[in-house]
């Protein structure tokens, strides 16, 4: 499935970190937007690399879980291109 991953982070230390951890599993859309394709086993992953490196008080992250149907009414204005299933990074 396609997740969504944005982040919000406060310390620019951390956010260094959480975007490298984010680029092992996906492809970056945003400065802080990531589309990974991946399982609820991909996704626990992530969380738990994520856990090591952000702090949970002050700091945010979200997964939005996109099925297929949803997948296909994504739409890009601007630069950006759609992501294709080949482009995606699968673990």
């Amino acid at each position: 499935m396609l997740v969504l991953v944005t982040y919000d982070i406060t310390d620019p230390q951390r956010l260094r970190r959480v975007a490298k951890v984010s680029e092992g599993f996906g492809r970056r859309v945003q400065k802080s937007v990531f589309e990974c394709e991946m399982d609820e086993k991909g996704i626990v992953q992530l969380r738990r690399a994520l856990e090591d490196v952000m702090d949970p008080q002050v700091d945010s992250v979200r997964f939005y879980r996109l099925c297929g149907r949803c997948r296909g009414s994504v739409e890009v204005m601007g630069i950006g291109t759609l992501p294709r299933e080949d482009d995606l990074v699968v673990l």
